[in-house]
């Protein structure tokens, strides 16, 4: 049984990308005055200014250029155009292989393909104008520029280093240069008409001018082929930049012909692409480390500073963590060596903690890539934000080292302390390593275990080590987790040989040793409900109660080995991720598997937010950080347990534009039956069911009479006498106005009513009801009236009020019924108080009367007793699941 895509969570976005290995686009919008940045990150391009965009294709994005009004990017072997940084005005179908170069021309894009087939578009009519197939043996095209004020010619550059000029207008061959005999990688126009820069793949850059045929100046760069090539402009500084694969900058003074400095480590790979923003001493680079970065030119020696960047992992995440209690950050350690937190709310809140180092001071001298104090990869860590603001909250242990490091998220730095035990401070054993930590929920102490079997407790503020647990060690293999219940009590440790064991944690005293089915491969506790989720190395995965020391849960059905785990807010849900490829949800109450879907790459680590909107997961070899959506949060999600035949389909991993939820098309039965369930008015015939109706409709019906003197105005209300035209006033020399003149108020207030002894609907039903006894209709018409239209009819029941003995009897049977049937419970012991109430007189004094309510009288006794042992049974089982420990 097959559904399509995942029920419960819905792909959203991305987060931390920002670059790959195609180059960026710059580009000016003379309507708006200010530059924008096009960024190719995996099927989408980012638009960078003021705010940022994104447009989302079907691949990844392959080459990107810019004009005056639209964005081309190309995936496979189409091109397509953006608009307005947002929509798809056109695509262009003709290429039979992947697009690698591209160059807006005018009212036409031209494009090339790995097949050497160049052609030639119009914008506008995506036609082809122009396609010239060129043979690979003798000119395999690597580059692609239009020289400045040339109308209607684009240079080649080629695999084999010659270079051809050719008019596209008149499809014609002008011009063939010899070249330098090496493979031409780039070609870039410089600021001179008539001049263009040519990077080769031995490191040469020539600054050649195409007119003459002559080469102005030549440069050596020692770190590989040229991979972007950039001039400053209008600011009068005569400078070139150059890009290297090894990630170093090289600027060049063109006055003097000669290196001015050298940018080492701009990035830690290749320099995809490279600008100089026109008239700004501004330098805007990226690469396929996840790095888009903005250089600014204002020191001495001419070298560049970092004024903006936004950088992610330049290698794949290991562990993410939700940071906080708000949701909004989500701290990741990568293979890069890095810890770096991403806000799910906006990129400018990022930030990047740094990359472990033994000693920062000889780390910075030595630069990334001779750094040889680096610290390994972080394997796992955890962070508190009790007291972030007063010492170091996050606590890491890194991939086969002894010494665990701390880090402050509000420094965004390492912290003070290294936390290693005592007897391994002067010599580290490379066989010994941290292997699991947790950190208290006071933020006062970290708890670190050991490949030995060794955990160890640590004072956060002052880095001093606090005890251990056990004589020696905790267990006998390697300590596979570590965790700290929310009050600072307990704390558990799982073993590799099987054991979980909960100590004392202050006395350092073993509580509580059980032996477990097989060896652990990771624990998660969520504190606060006290359940601890354990993974094995058999993949199945257990629910231990800390309280009660039993294992509660036992789920199976993966078929690799078990990631991580993380739980919802609420303790309801344990979601897993495994080597299988599949992210699965149990249900714990239910011990159900609810949710199972797959995804492209496993997911190495998975995180829940804390307010239960997000599940957050870092991917097999992928930089990104992948969001979410919690469904159940805002659409009818069927969490009724999967069946035992169920096919988990593939779904596509969210992109970095915020993705729309789709009502899926396999979900819509099951949502439908929920949709169209209608409940039945009597549940069972033991049960007493109670109307619909609100309670103000007959909740107040026997205080009505107080309701009405409270809500009676103590004097009638006064019009205002209209005031004469002309105020008349007296003669004399001070004016004075006439006073009014008093009117004998003598209208009679009682109004004769008359004789109104014209039957009511409700009366009439109740007369027929006698003969056939169904007593639905005048039941429906007293449901729909208001308290004082019911006080109305039935004090027309009475024989002094226009009624009669048999319809006050028919009233009496309609009450029967409804407690016969036990429904609309509450209407009838309000209707019957009423009634008894206004004609109690009356009912005394008449024997039919007497008999018809002495029947009713025993049958609410009876009702009234089996419902009040109903109500005692449910207020005990409910006061045994509060104060008992199951």
């Amino acid at each position: 049984m097959a559904r399509e895509g995942a029920g419960l969570f819905a792909a959203f976005r991305v987060l931390g990308r920002f670059s790959g290995h195609v180059p960026h686009v710059l580009r000016y919008h003379g309507r708006h005055r200010q530059f924008y940045l096009a960024v190719a990150v995996g099927n989408s391009v980012h638009t960078y200014n003021v705010s940022t965009r994104r447009n989302t294709l079907p691949q990844d994005i392959t080459c990107l250029a810019a004009d005056r009004m639209l964005i081309f990017a190309s995936y496979d072997n189409v091109l397509q155009a953006f608009a307005r940084n947002k929509e798809v005005v056109h695509t262009y179908e003709g290429h039979k292989a992947r697009i690698h170069l591209l160059q807006p021309f005018g009212d036409h894009v031209i494009s090339v393909d790995v097949d050497n087939v160049l052609i030639v578009w119009n914008i506008q009519s995506e036609e082809e104008y122009l396609r010239i197939d060129f043979d690979k043996a003798t000119f395999a095209v690597s580059a692609l520029l239009h020289p400045s004020t040339y109308l209607n010619k684009i240079l080649l550059g080629s695999q084999q280093g010659t270079l051809q000029l050719w008019n596209i207008r008149s499809n014609k061959l002008l011009y063939s240069f010899p070249g330098w005999g090496l493979a031409v990688t780039t070609l870039e126009q410089a600021p001179a008409v008539d001049v263009v820069a040519v990077g080769l793949v031995s490191g040469h850059i020539i600054v050649h001018n195409i007119k003459f045929d002559e080469t102005l100046m030549k440069f050596q760069q020692d770190w590989g082929p040229i991979t972007a090539i950039s001039f400053r402009t209008a600011d009068g500084h005569p400078v070139m930049a150059a890009g290297s694969p090894v990630g170093h900058i090289a600027l060049w003074d063109l006055e003097e012909k000669k290196l001015m400095c050298q940018m080492q480590d701009a990035h830690s790979t290749a320099i995809a692409g490279m600008t100089f923003v026109p008239g700004e001493p501004l330098l805007i680079t990226n690469g396929a480390d996840n790095a888009l970065r903005v250089w600014i030119f204002d020191g001495p020696g001419g070298t560049g500073r970092v004024l903006r960047s936004r950088m992610g992992h330049s290698a794949p995440p290991t562990k993410i963590r939700y940071h906080g209690q708000n949701g909004e950050q989500i701290l990741s350690a990568g293979q890069d060596g890095t810890l770096q937190s991403f806000s799910t709310v906006h990129e400018k809140f990022n930030k990047s903690l740094g990359r472990g180092s033994i000693n920062k001071k000889k780390s910075k001298k030595k630069g990334l890539k001779l750094d040889t104090m680096a610290l390994p990869p972080i394997t796992a860590f955890a962070s508190e934000v009790a007291h972030q603001s007063d010492w170091d909250g996050i606590v890491a242990c890194h991939q086969g080292y002894i010494t665990c490091t701390t880090w402050n998220y509000q420094k965004t730095s390492m912290g003070a302390h290294k936390l290693r035990p005592e007897e391994f401070s002067k010599h580290k054993p490379v066989d010994i390593y941290a292997t699991a930590v947790d950190i208290t929920s006071c933020g006062n102490f970290a708890v670190i275990g050991m490949s030995t079997g060794q955990v160890d407790v640590y004072n956060m503020q002052s880095g001093i080590h606090r005890g251990h647990y056990g004589e020696e060690t905790a267990h006998e293999g390697a300590i596979r987790g570590v965790a700290v219940d929310g009050l600072n009590q307990l704390v558990i440790t799982a073993g590799s040989e099987g054991l979980i064991k909960i100590w004392k944690f202050k006395m350092k005293d073993l509580v509580y040793s059980t032996e477990l089915s097989s060896s652990p491969s990771g624990i998660l506790l969520h504190r606060d409900s006290g359940i601890l989720g354990i993974a094995f190395d058999d993949f199945t995965i257990s629910a231990l109660d800390i309280e009660t020391r039993k294992i509660v849960r036992r789920f199976s059905g993966h078929h690799g080995r078990i990631n991580d785990m993380t739980f919802s807010p609420d303790g309801r849900w344990l979601i897993t991720s495994s080597m299988d490829c599949s992210i699965k949800t149990w249900d714990l109450p239910s011990g159900c598997l609810i949710d199972c879907f797959l995804v492209d790459s496993a997911a190495v680590s998975l995180t829940m937010s804390p307010t239960g909107d997000f599940l957050a997961s870092a991917h097999v070899d992928d930089l990104g950080i992948y969001l979410w959506s919690n469904r159940s949060l805002y659409s009818l999600v069927s969490l009724r347990p999967l069946p035992a035949d169920y096919e988990p389909s593939l779904v596509t991993l969210p992109s970095t534009c915020p993705m729309q939820d789709m009502d899926v098309s396999g979900d819509e039965e099951a949502c439908d039956e929920m949709i169209e369930y209608v409940s039945p008015e009597q549940l069972g015939e033991q049960l007493v069911t109670l109307s619909l109706l609100p309670e103000s409709r007959w909740k107040n019906l026997l205080n009505l009479d107080i309701i009405k003197k409270k809500n009676k105005p103590r004097e009638p209300p006064k019009v205002p006498k209209s005031a004469p035209f002309f105020i008349p006033t007296l003669p004399g020399l001070i004016p004075r106005y006439v006073p009014p003149e008093e009117e004998n108020d003598t209208q009679s207030k009682v109004v004769n009513l008359g004789v109104l002894a014209q039957k009511s609907d409700f009366y009439i039903h109740l007369e027929e009801a006698l003969s056939s006894n169904e007593y639905k209709a005048p039941l429906d018409l007293l449901k729909s009236l208001g308290p004082s239209n019911i006080e109305v009819e039935l004090r027309g029941l009475a024989p002094e009020g226009g009624g009669s003995m048999e319809v006050m009897l028919s009233f009496l049977r309609m009450i029967g019924m409804m407690l016969n049937k036990k429904y609309n419970f509450e209407l009838a012991q309000a209707y019957l108080a009423l009634f008894l109430k206004l004609h109690l007189k009356i009912l005394s004094s008449e024997p039919k009367l007497l008999e018809e309510l002495s029947k009713l009288s025993v049958q609410l006794g009876e009702t009234w007793i089996h419902l009040r042992a109903l109500f005692n049974q449910s207020l005990c089982i409910l006061t045994y699941m509060k104060s008992a420990l199951l």
